[in-house]
């Protein structure tokens, strides 16, 4: 039963690599947010996205596979209300129609094919609203919501004051610079680091245009690069969400792990205990943005967050 004064409502969010869901209890009174389900899927979406422009059918399978799945949980909680975002991937590709058809078929909704402001507003929403009130982090906040296709910067206090999204991922990244031959590289070469790196740079003076990186005082880090690095860092014998949010990782541990990672094969990433299968050809890339992101900023730490644009999601719905 909805406690008084609550809203149960679904948030869904696909982006390039991930679908995730979020049922939750939502108070717009209190700020309340009560978490029912919360779970993810590496499903793909953006799979060769960058190269054909095309989303592949097996990766809208994947996808569809996981919305049958999330249906039948926000059947059994009996949510009140469902939103369903999509990113990155489906921004760009020419037949995004039939992702659409797909979706509303599975969960009778419409995939909002939001703009990357729009993203970088719900992930601001979702990775500050708790940390309001504590003196122990200064404002403003960057939050930085690194994804498979894109990476989210907002600069904010209370609210945005600045927000812009660049085509920088962790799977486009690796795709684009990482992969020889339909495989990524095991491990990859000095050059193909270097180039990958050039991307990044690039993609952060972009962000510089409209966001004032170094006005920031406190880095918030989002998604599943950042949470992994996290995992990592803690050395956990398994992903553990509620070590996760709210860690900190120093600069020099960052730099530490993704060097590491960008030496090492694919047998010894996925031998990591925390690393979830889908992200052990991506998760080098990941790294490297997230390191890139705190050399620029000169953030001396990451503050890890796992409440993210699906919390902003759910908050918009309520």
């Amino acid at each position: 039963m909805t406690p008084r004064g609550f809203t149960r409502v679904a948030a869904v969010d696909c982006g390039t690599n991930s679908i995730r869901l979020l049922v939750a209890d939502v108070n717009p009174g209190t700020g309340e947010l009560l978490e029912l389900d919360r779970r993810m899927t590496i499903v793909r979406l953006g799979q060769d996205v960058d190269r054909t422009g095309r989303l592949a059918p097996e990766a809208l399978e994947r996808t569809f596979a996981a919305c049958r799945e999330y249906a039948e949980v926000i059947r059994d909680l009996g949510a009140e209300k469902v939103r369903f975002v999509a990113t990155s991937a489906s921004r760009d590709a020419s037949n995004r129609d039939d992702f659409v058809r797909g979706v509303v078929d599975i969960l009778g909704v419409e995939p909002e094919v939001i703009s990357g402001e729009q993203e970088a507003e719900f992930s601001f929403t979702g990775a500050t609203n708790e940390l309001k009130g504590r003196d122990d982090l200064a404002r403003p906040y960057l939050v930085v919501d690194i994804g498979g296709g894109s990476t989210e910067f907002v600069v904010g206090d209370d609210h945005v004051r600045a927000a812009r999204s660049v085509d920088v991922g962790c799977v486009r990244m690796t795709e684009r610079h990482l992969v020889v031959d339909g495989a990524v590289s095991d491990p990859p070469s000095a050059e193909q680091i270097a180039a990958m790196r050039a991307d990044i740079e690039r993609a952060l003076d972009l962000a510089e245009e409209t966001v004032p990186l170094g006005e920031a005082r406190t880095l918030v880090g989002l998604a599943g690069s950042v949470t992994t690095v996290s995992a990592i860092a803690q050395e956990l014998p398994a992903y553990d969400s509620a070590r996760i949010h709210h860690s900190r990782v120093s600069r020099e541990r960052v730099r530490e792990i993704t060097e590491r990672l960008l030496r090492s094969t694919h047998a010894e990433r996925a031998a990591v205990p925390s690393m979830h299968p889908g992200r052990v050809d991506v998760i080098a890339a990941g790294a490297l943005v997230l390191l890139s992101i705190m050399e620029r900023t000169g953030a001396e730490e990451v503050v890890v967050s796992e409440h993210d644009i699906l919390d902003g999601i759910a908050w918009s719905v309520a």
